[in-house]
């Protein structure tokens, strides 16, 4: 998802795609621990769009006040 989309979206759905991304990442590394990971750099995508979205969540804080 691209920052602008992500700035389209309600805080609430970002959260809840938040939430998601986690789940997506816990399951990846479940998958590392049973070593049926293939790609290791969905890590750091997951971890990089996880930040993006909390500095979107952030901006649109700071923006009603």
């Amino acid at each position: 998802m691209k920052i602008s989309e992500m700035r389209e979206r309600t805080i609430e759905e970002l959260i809840e795609e938040i939430l998601n991304v986690r789940k997506m990442l816990f399951d990846l590394k479940i998958k590392k621990s049973t070593y049926k990971l293939e790609n290791t750099a969905e890590f750091s995508k997951l971890r990089s769009q996880i930040s993006r979205m909390k500095t979107v969540i952030r901006e649109k804080q700071l923006n009603k006040q």
